[in-house]
């Protein structure tokens, strides 16, 4: 696992844009849990984010794609609504130690 940042860092209900290793992802702070994925939307491959750290829905539930507007569920990554639907985001192992957010990008480029 890696050091990704510091949990203030993603405030409560919101995501953030990272970068390690070279692998593009992104970690949500949502409802006390952290959730880390790809940023790849399953459909085309493209990043999720409309602007940086932009990676949920207007309503902060779910996470959309800005593309074509796909809609995942935070807490899985699977698609249930648009283009991809059933598919989902290749989740990443994170875990919160002393305040900080680490990731696990092992063998992925």
């Amino acid at each position: 696992m890696q050091l990704a940042c510091a949990l203030t860092d993603i405030p409560e209900g919101q995501a953030k844009g990272l970068t390690l290793n070279e692998v593009p992802l992104f970690v949500v702070h949502y409802q006390e849990g952290v959730y880390a994925y790809r940023n790849a939307c399953p459909h085309l491959g493209v990043a999720l984010e409309w602007q940086p750290d932009q990676f949920l829905d207007s309503e902060g539930r779910l996470i959309q794609c800005a593309m074509h507007g796909a809609l995942f569920l935070i807490e899985s990554g699977q698609c249930i609504a648009g283009p991809c639907s059933g598919q989902h985001l290749q989740p990443l192992a994170c875990e919160v130690r002393e305040g900080d957010v680490w990731v696990d990008v092992t063998g992925l480029s």
